[in-house]
């Protein structure tokens, strides 16, 4: 029996996740990663220069949360892995699925367009086109660096970047002796700082936030500390969860205050947690000095809301990033702060067979996020899950987002969140409710077979094209 084929954009983790299920499942697909390897974000100085990995990287989830199921990482693994950890790790488990070999590398993907009979049309850089009857985009979403918005007042002299072309402190400009400020308080933030703020590197460094931070050690009573997620299972009423993280949190970290940071003005459950073992470290030993936000850039100096300015040499700008789809029409997807409004964080209700994997800030871990995610997609491709009606799964989603993010304060950051362990939960009962509306329609498959069609139909014309011009 014919086979829906499909065509997945990206060969990062949420990429390799979705082959591994299409391949198990024995459904076509084809492949396209632009870089010239896999690995995505964790291909350290990727030459599409859409990689954020800086060279002292280590993630910041254990391995305990990341690793796959049916290759299980080594036992002599460290507990927090180096970046290169995680790419090496990744090529090992592609070749170990023997699905290098479906990867074509160095090759874009220009444009996608969805046509009048439902199949995708997938115009590649190098000018050549196919048809596929769905779409798996996995092109992730820390590649885009967002700038601050508004932007400051005044010009600034000197050298300013954002830290997704942070390298090293010697890359790619030399920061040795100079007076750095470091904008942001995520994980990126912290890493950044606690690295340039040795005083055998920079001569002063400064990290300006707008807010204050509930800042979390990477270990508790010697365990990596998300090992402890399992003491919020995904049966716990999310209130009550939130009630114990708030209660926890002040017996676990102290006061910020006490470190410089501003006092948080939201509790420790409105936030996406930040980790760090080194930050406040640093911090307590005046390494590190703390300044609000930026009032203005003046030559080579920084006024700050406080009234204070220091004379700059480097902005690092750690201001996260814009979540963005190049390939695709915007009269399909609107993109707005980031919010994008999936159901289940998988599917745009209008297009059944298009699908978004890997899209959210999840905790505790991204890398498992998308095997749950392609649970559902799975049980969908082979008829045993049925999706709700349009109408159905916008509400869904609407409710679903509040009950996610609507406890956050305001950020761009908190309209991507996902507690993986809640979601993962979740996804059993919606696989139960997808099955009966299975059984209802028949377990009819609901990705019709026609793209194979189209492309040899295109192969014809081309090849009329050919010899009319000969």
């Amino acid at each position: 029996m014919n086979k829906p084929k499909a065509c997945i954009i990206g060969a990062g983790s949420s990429g390799i996740t979705t082959a591994r299920m299409l391949q198990k499942n024995n459904i076509p697909f084809d492949w396209y990663e632009m870089s010239d390897q896999l690995g995505g974000n964790w291909y350290y100085k990727n030459p599409n220069n859409m990689s954020s990995c800086y060279q002292s990287l280590h993630i910041d989830t254990s391995k305990n949360v990341l690793q796959f199921d049916e290759f299980p990482l080594p036992e002599n693994a460290p507990d927090y892995l180096h970046h290169s950890d995680i790419f090496d790790y990744l090529n090992r488990y592609v070749d170990f699925c023997h699905l290098r070999e479906h990867i074509t590398f160095n090759t874009q993907v220009a444009h996608a367009d969805l046509l009048e009979e439902k199949i995708w049309k997938v115009e590649l850089g190098h000018g050549a086109t196919h048809y596929y009857d769905m779409l798996f985009v996995c092109n992730g979403h820390h590649w885009s660096p967002r700038w601050p918005t508004p932007a400051y007042k005044g010009a600034f002299n000197g050298i300013e970047i954002h830290s997704h072309e942070y390298l090293t402190p010697f890359e790619p400009y030399d920061m040795r002796g100079k007076n750095v400020v470091v904008v942001g308080i995520g994980n990126s933030a912290m890493d950044i700082a606690s690295e340039l703020s040795q005083r055998s590197i920079t001569k002063n460094l400064w990290v300006s936030t707008r807010r204050g931070a509930y800042i979390f050690p990477k270990y508790l009573f010697g365990k990596p500390a998300d090992k402890f997620a399992v003491l919020s299972p995904g049966w716990l009423p999310a209130p009550i969860q939130r009630f114990f993280m708030d209660l926890a949190t002040p017996f676990i970290i102290g006061k910020m205050e006490k470190f410089g940071l501003p006092k948080p003005d939201f509790k420790p459950s409105q936030c996406h947690a930040t980790v760090s073992g080194e930050f406040l470290l640093r911090a307590g030993g005046g390494d590190i000095k703390i300044k609000p936000g930026i009032q203005s850039l003046n030559g080579d100096h920084i006024l700050f809301a406080d009234g204070s300015s220091e004379q700059v040499d480097i902005i690092i700008y750690a201001t996260g990033y814009n979540m963005e789809f190049p390939f695709l029409d915007k009269s399909l997807l609107q993109v707005e702060d980031n919010q994008l409004p999936l159901f289940k964080r998988v599917f745009i209700p209008d297009y059944p067979n298009l699908f978004f994997i890997g899209f959210a800030q999840v905790l505790p871990a991204l890398l498992p996020f998308p095997r749950e995610q392609l649970k559902l997609v799975e049980a969908y491709l082979q008829g045993r899950y049925a999706l709700p009606s349009t109408e159905q799964m916008h509400t869904i989603t609407r409710q679903d987002q509040e009950r996610y993010t609507g406890h956050f304060y305001k950020a761009a950051r908190h309209t991507m969140q996902v507690d993986s362990i809640k979601y993962a939960f979740e996804m059993k009962k919606e696989l139960k409710n997808g099955y009966q509306r299975a059984a209802q329609r028949g377990f009819a498959s609901p990705i019709p077979v026609l793209a194979e069609r189209f492309e040899q139909s295109g192969e014809t014309i081309k090849k009329v094209l050919e010899r009319v011009s000969e």
